[in-house]
């Protein structure tokens, strides 16, 4: 096996390991997706085994090493996969030539739980072997961001469970939705600024995953402004999970299709209102606010958008403010056809037909919200220092709360010192924000 094959089978076989341990986390272990998920694994390790007798995962420093090679970073799953051994508190997995498939369910079911006694029961059966570590950093502070962090990944990991399941049985499973909605939504009550933070965070190969979760926070987000909370704030956040499940019956030539439409394929693309609220009006336990946000999320009280031919006196609230979401969110992720558009873009965007298409009521309330410059983004201000978005000023999205990390000649400031651009003294504004890449410091452990 070339270097090249070994690669593309250790990626592969990282890919399937994350997708069987999310699968066990969801679902009973006979259950038919987790079958699937071992099926795959197993072929995967049939691969990498034809070549080898054993092959092992494990976590050396901050990458993770299938055999003797480190998996790359852009790797779909890697930092799915890597979270699950770290919290369960596992350094090492060897996996022998002979596996059986009742071995694998148990491990990765004792991973999806991610808890020592569960992976103490897995470590020592006769082709698995589990080589664990203490972990004395580990945080679970309710507002803390690693917590956030955390959250976060794993409900990306539930919603492409959620449309695998869309796509293969004909439904999302409600009990795993509501299960991360209402974790969601915990987390927008306990630190909203810190949890709409990370619908910032850029993941180009998962989007439609990413996209799913960002609409399902950034509505609750906006719900909660509006004083709704309890069981209403949740039934928001799942019909915003699921406004776009109809497109798992869209080709994925046109889904994944880099240049722009035809006029034929935008016409199918279209459909996925109409098929994404049947699908929810024939899914068990799904309220019934979730077809209807699915439906009507392309259509603006302009009675513009579609499904073509619909007329509505008014949009329902949930809508309303999915749409917003929506818009917001598709617009300031890089796709492969269209560059991210800035915040003041996007809020023009919401703004244009003079305000007829969006509530422009919600539409400043968002902008209050998000702010111009979001919490979480680097900027450089006029005065040529580096600093933090540390919190938005609802009266002047412009002139947030933002906290210095660097000076203007490039070195770290020996105290952070926090500063309400609305009211500075010195005058200071934002010039430009910055890629938060090309800095030093972890933006995000600011808020």
């Amino acid at each position: 096996m070339t270097v090249i094959e070994r690669a593309r089978g250790q990626e592969d076989l990282v890919r399937k390991f994350a997708a069987a341990a999310r699968a066990a986390q969801l679902y009973a272990p006979r259950h038919p997706i987790v079958t699937r998920s071992i099926t795959a694994l197993c072929d995967a390790l049939a691969v990498i085994h034809a070549a080898s007798p054993s092959i092992a995962i494990g976590i050396v420093g901050d990458n993770l090493v299938v055999g003797d090679l480190p998996v790359a970073r852009a790797t779909e799953n890697f930092g799915e996969l890597m979270r699950r051994l770290q919290q369960a508190g596992v350094e090492r997995v060897v996996i022998d030539r002979g596996v059986a498939a009742d071995e694998l369910i148990a491990l990765v079911e004792a991973l999806s739980r991610g808890d020592a006694a569960a992976v103490a029961q897995v470590e020592h059966q006769a082709h698995v072997r589990v080589g664990r570590l203490q972990i004395d950093d580990k945080v679970d502070a309710p507002g803390d961001m690693e917590a956030f962090k955390r959250l976060y990944h794993d409900s990306v990991g539930v919603a492409e469970a959620l449309w695998d399941s869309a796509a293969v049985e004909g439904m999302p499973d409600p009990n795993a939705a509501r299960s991360m909605v209402d974790s969601l939504a915990q987390a927008v009550a306990q630190n909203r600024t810190a949890l709409l933070a990370l619908t910032a965070l850029k993941n180009y190969d998962n989007y439609t995953f990413t996209h799913m979760v960002n609409v399902s926070i950034l509505t609750m987000g906006q719900a909660r402004g509006l004083g709704i909370d309890g069981a209403l704030l949740r039934e928001f956040g799942l019909a915003a999970l699921m406004h776009d499940i109809g497109k798992v019956r869209t080709p994925a030539e046109i889904l994944n299709k880099p240049e722009k439409l035809t006029d034929g394929e935008f016409e199918i693309l279209k459909r996925h209102t109409v098929e994404g609220a049947e699908i929810l009006r024939n899914t068990p336990e799904i309220p019934a606010l979730a077809p209807v946000v699915a439906f009507e999320h392309h259509l603006r009280a302009d009675g513009t958008g579609y499904p073509s031919n619909v007329a509505r006196s008014s949009l329902n609230l949930a809508t309303t403010l999915c749409g917003i979401s929506d818009v917001y969110d598709a617009m300031r992720s890089q796709r492969i056809y269209q560059e991210a558009f800035a915040t003041d873009r996007i809020l023009a965007v919401l703004q244009r037909n003079d305000g007829q298409q969006f509530d422009q009521h919600l539409v400043r309330r968002f902008a209050q919200l998000v702010g111009i410059f979001p919490a979480g983004n680097v900027v450089r201000l006029n005065s040529g220092e580096l600093a933090v978005v540390i919190q938005t000023y609802a009266p002047d999205p412009y002139r947030p709360r933002v906290r210095v990390m660097v000076t203007p000649d490039g070195t770290r400031v020996p105290c952070e010192v926090d500063i309400n651009l609305w009211e500075d003294e010195r005058g200071r504004t934002i010039h430009t924000p910055v890629d938060p890449s090309t800095v030093d410091f972890d933006a995000l452990s600011q808020l």
